[in-house]
């Protein structure tokens, strides 16, 4: 069995930090180095005179899979027997649900969160 992540990578923190509101994280990596996470909320780790260095490959703000998946309005996420996971969510506006898959939890919801603001899909 594949090892689930624990919150979102470098990358894809860097990525969201664009999208989400910063509040919303609830880890903070610290340098470029994956496994510098700080377990605690990332506004509490980050005093205001850190957050000016925020993105600029000192601090970047990361989620967990809990906080992404309050990012996501009513999500379901199970997983399959591919062993991949995958996250709904009913889209209102076209009375249609929204799926996507991916090896992990964690990535799932990263790639629905792209997908609706790609795709200007109203979340909340």
């Amino acid at each position: 069995m594949a090892t689930i992540k624990s919150y979102t990578d470098l990358e894809q923190s860097k990525k969201l930090a664009e999208i989400l509101p910063l509040e919303s994280a609830d880890y903070t990596n610290l340098g470029k180095d994956e496994d510098n996470v700080l377990t605690r909320p990332y506004f509490e780790s980050c005093s205001s005179e850190l957050k000016e260095w925020i993105g600029k490959d000192e601090i970047y703000p990361c989620w967990s899979l809990t906080a992404l998946l309050k990012t996501l309005n009513f999500p379901s996420l199970t997983q399959n027997k591919e062993d991949e996971w995958e996250v709904c969510i009913f889209d209102h506006d076209n009375d249609d649900y929204i799926e996507k898959t991916a090896s992990n939890p964690v990535d799932a919801c990263y790639e629905m969160i792209l997908y609706l603001r790609d795709k200007n899909v109203k979340n909340k």
